[in-house]
Order: structure tokens, then C-alpha cells, then sequence
């Protein structure tokens, strides 16, 4: 092995990991002081390893801060049961505001959770067996896999084994289960806590954060090449054969920043199943080895694919995992987004994949799709899955519960045909203002009002039939992926956003900047002048973002 290079100066970071290797700071201390509306910096730090993110609205921050927190869950492959969906509906109007966030990664999010409310949040999805743990912090975050039964006999085998990885993945830290279940404050004057050192993650945990995939192609629902780590399954008829190990993918940078860019994952080669879990451990400690601890800017682990090579890594992977991979096996993605509307399960049953803007369940105005859902739930008892586009799936239902579900979620407004715009079906936009800490500008409150005037424009050239992957982001960290979007909006600051262009169908390709700066006001203008060039000039059945790609690119080589 490379002998990892010696640190000069760590990152605040990973000194307070190595003080606490429990992880328990002083979050107890914190839950127990009423008087206290916040937690500390550093048990800021310490909370998003059990799952939380302190924020405060910003929209009132010229008036006081207004501190609450974010608590997100964890599914692996998205999967819960009516039981935890509705325990999540509850906990939600509860303590949080009323609506649950799909996020991008297949869980959900409750926001405006007050301290006070805290520990019965997490205890009480506990008690549904839902956990938190390791949702956000310098760990394995939740493993993706296809939530779409009708894809692929193989679609249950690679949840399960998503949801068994994620286990075998999970940090052991006591200080979890011993403020969050048990109420109490960590023991650690008893040796087993005093000497407690992850057996994963050590005592620094990871660099940063580590995202972990399965995925079955043609479909490529999952943006596998987004992720630190993927499993391509390559399938023999219905049976599994193996998978295609992926590995250095990542969306995160920072705006003028060199050292900080998006990259697609390298495929390093193939494994059988048994090797899933070794492979998994093998890559996490090369990422815990050699990751940078110095620039948390620079610490995924595609910048050590990209500056120490794919050769390298295989030989890394190979040693820690005690194994050799096979020669990579042919695979080819055709498309990416999710099967939405009434569809035929390979048992004979039905699925139903419902769009949900911007990943929002809430209730509105005329369309109270989190009334509706609850009490399809309710009736039901459907097992509900999550999707890496933000939507969502209502599994294993019988051919005779079909048209009352879609009367019971009608008379709510929510139609099962889902009658939105293909692009308007294929949009993401992350939560940004006012909850995100880190946004430079609006997404999720913008991208309505900026879809429409897509829309508009699109059916003034006739091209509202056409399908635009169109992203939207509040900041350069990529939470919705916007890297591989044929038309993303990246928040450069108040009001001003990057345009990018050019990524692909398959979400196989990296899009580029079209436009460095742009107020807000000013994108459709953007986008009218480039959707008319594309009207004018594309090839027959030419897509928008593989028009921008041969087209634009090559007007705008330096952009």
C-alpha cells in the first residue's frame, strides 16, 4: 500500500471527531437545558451523525434568529411500510411543518423541528423502527437501489441487499441509542465508552461524507455515476450474476475553487454478490485512509480517483478486500426518472409512482396530497416507496383496490395520471431558502414559477411534447445532482445563478457551464435563445441536452 501522506494542518472537523469517538459532545447536556435555544457549534457538527442539521429561518433573520432543525431518516433503497409512513405523516404535523421532503437520496426530511420537540422526534420514529442514524455526517449516508418493481425480477434481491449493506455500513457509536432512545446522558467513565473506536470508521470517522449505490440497468433511475461507490448489476436472464463496481463520483464543488469540481464515477471492474460487503469496507477505508483531512472542500473520494488514477485504486480494493475483480461486463443505460401512473407488477400486482414536486408532500390549495396519501395508507396499508427524483411509489397493490385509490386520492385533487408537462415530470429542485444553511439563492420556492415559463416558452416553439431534464439547485454542493441535467440552475448568489447545459438522457455525461452569471429575471431569456437555436438546428429525434452538447459546446469552447 501508498503510505498516506502526513497531515500538516486537519480541519477543525476531525478534531472533534477524535475528542468525542462516541459522539455525544454535549447534545445531552443541550436537550436538557431548556433555557438554551440552539446548540453549540460544536454539537452542530456532532448532530448530523444522529441524523439532524441545525438551521434557523433566514427569511427572519433581520428580525432575530429563529433556530430549528432539520431530522432526516434513513431507507435504505427508499423502502418503508405504511406503518413508518404514517408514523412520518404524524411526526411531521406534530413537531415539524407539516409536510415530509423526499429527498434525493431516497429518505425523508422534517423541517422546523424546535429543540424542545427533538428527542420524542427521534424516539418516536424509533419506535417505528425508522432510524436516523448516519443520514447526514462524515459516514455512509443511505444506500440507494431501485424502488421499481416492474423493472426487474431482480428489483427485490437488490433492495434487500441494499438494506443489509447499509446495516453492515452503519456506525456503532453508544452516545445514539443512549440520548435518543433511552434518554440519558452517555456513561463515559465506563471503559467500553472511554476506549470506544468505530471498527469501520476509527475514531476521525471519514473525511467527509461517503454515498453508496445499487443500480439495474437500462434504467438508470438511481444516477449511479453520481455516487462515491456503485453496484452495476449485470443480470444472466433473471438471474444475478455479479456487479459492476463504479467508484469517484460526486456532484459537490465550490464556486471558484479549481480543486473543486463534479465528476462521474471510473467502473473499476466486476465482483460476484458474495463480494458486495467486502468491497463496500474496502472502499470506505481507502476514503478514511487517504482522503484529504486538511480542506473538507477537498476530501470525497473522487478527488483521489481523479488525481492518484483507476489503476490505483483497483489495487487498492483489491488488497483490502482480499479479492481480484473480473473484467468489467457490458452494460448500457437508456434512460433516467422514474415510471410514474398505474403500472402491471411482474407478480401480478400493481405499482403506482405519483410525481411530487420538488419531493413536498404537503397540502395545498386544491391539491392535498398528504391527506390523500395518509388516508390511502390508512385504507390500504401499501407499502410506500421513495425515488432518488423525489417521488413517490405505492407498491404491491391488488387489481381491485386500483379505482378506489384513485377516487379517494381524487377527491383530494391528486389525479393518478399525473397531468403535468413532461418536463415539469422530469424537474428537481433542492430546499434552499429558507431552511439551508448553505444556499446562495432560491430553488424549490423558484423552480414552479421558472418551470412554467419554460413551459410557455417550449409551447411557443412547438416543442411542448419535448422532455427537459431541467435542475435546479441554491448553491454549487449539487443536492438534486444538477451536474447531469440537459438545463440545471446553479445559485451563484442572491439572485444570480450559473446555467448549465448539455447533460444527457441516460445521465451519463456532465453537462458544462453555458452561463457563468445570470440575475434571475434574465434565465428564460437565457433559455428562450437557446431552445429557439435548438428548434431551429437539432437533427431529427435530437434531445435538447445532446443538441447543447454537439451544438453549443462547440460555440461556447471556453465556457
Amino acid at each position: 500500500m501508498i503510505a498516506a501522506p502526513a497531515a500538516t494542518k486537519l480541519a477543525r472537523n476531525e478534531g472533534l471527531k477524535e475528542s468525542s469517538p462516541t459522539l455525544s459532545g454535549t447534545i445531552f447536556q443541550a436537550l436538557e437545558n431548556p433555557s438554551l435555544d440552539r446548540f453549540s457549534e460544536d454539537d452542530y457538527e456532532f448532530l448530523k451523525f444522529h441524523g439532524v442539521y441545525q438551521q434557523d429561518d433566514r427569511d427572519l433573520r433581520k428580525v432575530a434568529r429563529h433556530y430549528q432543525l432539520m431530522v432526516r431518516t434513513k431507507f435504505p433503497g427508499g423502502v418503508l411500510s405504511a406503518r413508518q409512513y404514517l408514523a412520518c405523516d404524524r411526526l411531521s404535523s406534530q413537531y415539524g411543518n407539516n409536510t415530509m421532503r423526499i429527498t434525493t437520496r431516497q429518505d425523508f426530511q422534517f423541517h422546523g423541528v424546535l429543540k424542545s420537540n427533538l428527542r420524542q422526534t427521534i424516539k418516536s420514529l424509533n419506535e417505528a423502527l425508522i432510524s436516523t442514524v448516519a443520514a447526514c455526517g462524515d459516514v455512509e449516508r443511505n444506500v440507494l437501489a431501485p424502488p421499481t418493481p416492474a423493472t426487474s425480477p431482480l428489483v427485490e434481491r437488490v433492495l434487500e441487499e441494499a438494506r443489509v449493506l447499509s446495516g453492515k455500513l452503519a456506525p456503532k457509536a453508544p452516545a445514539y441509542h443512549a440520548i435518543w432512545i433511552e434518554g440519558r446522558e452517555l456513561d463515559l467513565n465506563d471503559e467500553a465508552n472511554a476506549k470506544f473506536v468505530d471498527p469501520l470508521y476509527g475514531a476521525r470517522y471519514l473525511p467527509r461524507k461517503f454515498k453508496t449505490a445499487f443500480v439495474i440497468p437500462p434504467l438508470n433511475d438511481i444516477d449511479i455515476f453520481t455516487n462515491d461507490l456503485g453496484f452495476v448489476v449485470i443480470a444472466e436472464g433473471d438471474q444475478l450474476a455479479g456487479y459492476n463496481v463504479l467508484a469517484g463520483g460526486g456532484m459537490g464543488m465550490s464556486h471558484g475553487n479549481a480543486q473543486t469540481f463534479p465528476r462521474l464515477a471510473d467502473v473499476i471492474g466486476f465482483i460476484t454478490p458474495d463480494q458486495v460487503e467486502a468491497v463496500a469496507k474496502a472502499a470506505i477505508t481507502i476514503h478514511r485512509d487517504y482522503g484529504d483531512r486538511t480542506n473538507r472542500k477537498h476530501a470525497r473520494l473522487k478527488y483521489l480517483l481523479a488525481e492518484r488514477g483507476v489503476d490505483w485504486f483497483r489495487t487498492e480494493l483489491e488488497q483490502r478486500a482480499g479479492i481480484e475483480l473480473g473484467a468489467a461486463r457490458p452494460f448500457k443505460f437508456t434512460t433516467q426518472g422514474d415510471l410514474l401512473g398505474w403500472h402491471k407488477q411482474s407478480d401480478g400486482r400493481y405499482f403506482l409512482g405519483l410525481f411530487v414536486e420538488n419531493g413536498r408532500i404537503a397540502d395545498a390549495e386544491g391539491y392535498r396530497l398528504k391527506t390523500g396519501l395518509r388516508e390511502v395508507a390508512e385504507q390500504f396499508q401499501t407499502e410506500v416507496r421513495l425515488t432518488p427524483s423525489q417521488n413517490l411509489l405505492l407498491v404491491n397493490v391488488g387489481a381491485g383496490e386500483r379505482e378506489e385509490i384513485d377516487r379517494r386520492l381524487g377527491g383530494h385533487g391528486v389525479s393518478t395520471a399525473n397531468p403535468f408537462s413532461p418536463t415539469r415530470l422530469a424537474s428537481m429542485a433542492c430546499p434552499a431558502l429558507p431552511t439551508c444553511g448553505l444556499a446562495l439563492a432560491e430553488s424549490e420556492r423558484a423552480m414552479p414559477s421558472i418551470l412554467s415559463r419554460i413551459e410557455g416558452v417550449l409551447a411557443e416553439l412547438g416543442l411542448e411534447r419535448e422532455k427537459l431534464i431541467v435542475r435546479m439547485t441554491g448553491c454549487p454542493n449539487g443536492c438534486t445532482r444538477p451536474y447531469t441535467a440537459e438545463l440545471a440552475f446553479v445559485g451563484k448568489a442572491p439572485n444570480k445563478y450559473q446555467i448549465y447545459v448539455g447533460g444527457n438522457e441516460a445521465s451519463t455525461r456532465l453537462n458544462r457551464v453555458y452561463k457563468d452569471s445570470v440575475k434571475g429575471d434574465e434565465l428564460i431569456s437565457e433559455v428562450r435563445t437557446l431552445l429557439a437555436h435548438y428548434k431551429k438546428e437539432r437533427e431529427a429525434g435530437e434531445r435538447f441536452g445532446d443538441f447543447c452538447a454537439r451544438v453549443v459546446w462547440n460555440d461556447h469552447p471556453t465556457q
